[in-house]
């Protein structure tokens, strides 16, 4: 499903990221995680094909992402930390512009998307304006929007910001029966306790390059504490503790 080899990117003499290899299969659930500042949103731009790699490459589906795969963005969905959407759209029409945007039968999207609003209680609350919505409201259409084209991959960062504790278990759950149906997801998080609860992979970035990789065992093996949390796995090899 995804492949990175080599990948870079470069800021005037600084390396944001610094050869990057890893691959992500299908049906894999993969946690991409490090300290603010190491990387993690631009490399997972890269990625998604919106912005240019200094070096080394992106492959989905067997073939190298660019800015102009069109016809590759369509099979993927991308939630930025901070997700600006169309504020002078009310949900309907800025779900509606995303059905469009994906060609989605008219059918296929009704269906996907009163299985969407009920996981996140916005049933009856599509008619307002999407500048007027609570920052969690704003989370929970943007949410709607990367899943309801049920993309081969999903790419999320940092998702549950302001999200109420309910929403917060159905998104985990929906995480969880999206990989068994051959999806792929590509999780950037903060919240440890989420990746370690949910990831079928993890990878640790620190000062843009490739920490640690492998699952939580594999991990608690390299420490030799079997029953480290990934919060403690993080810190000692990240210098926190």
């Amino acid at each position: 499903m995804i492949k990175v080899k080599q990948l870079g990117k470069e800021y005037g003499g600084h390396h944001a990221v610094k050869d990057l290899e890893f691959s992500v299969g299908e049906g894999e659930l993969f946690a991409f995680i490090g300290p603010n500042g190491s990387g993690k949103s631009t490399t997972i731009r890269m990625m998604t094909g919106l912005l240019r790699a200094t070096s080394g490459s992106v492959e989905l589906f067997g073939e190298e992402m660019g800015m102009d795969k069109v016809h590759l963005k369509r099979r993927i969905s991308f939630i930025p930390d901070t997700p600006d959407l169309i504020g002078k759209l009310t949900g309907r029409e800025y779900l509606n512009f995303i059905s469009s945007a994906y060609r989605m039968d008219e059918t296929d999207f009704r269906e996907e998307q009163q299985k969407l609003l009920e996981l996140f209680d916005l049933e009856g609350k599509l008619d307002t304006l999407v500048e007027e919505y609570s920052h969690g409201m704003r989370q929970k259409v943007a949410l709607i929007g990367a899943l309801v084209h049920r993309p081969d991959i999903l790419f999320l960062d940092e998702p549950t910001v302001g999200l109420d504790p309910k929403s917060n278990r159905n998104l985990k759950n929906y995480l969880r029966d999206y990989i068994t149906q051959g999806k792929t997801v590509f999780l950037t998080t903060h919240n440890l306790a989420l990746a370690e609860e949910i990831a079928t992979d993890i990878l640790i970035i620190y000062n843009g390059e490739n920490l640690a990789h492998g699952s939580l065992a594999e991990l608690r093996g390299r420490l030799e504490e079997p029953d480290a949390t990934l919060e403690d796995i993080f810190l000692k090899l990240t210098g926190g503790i």
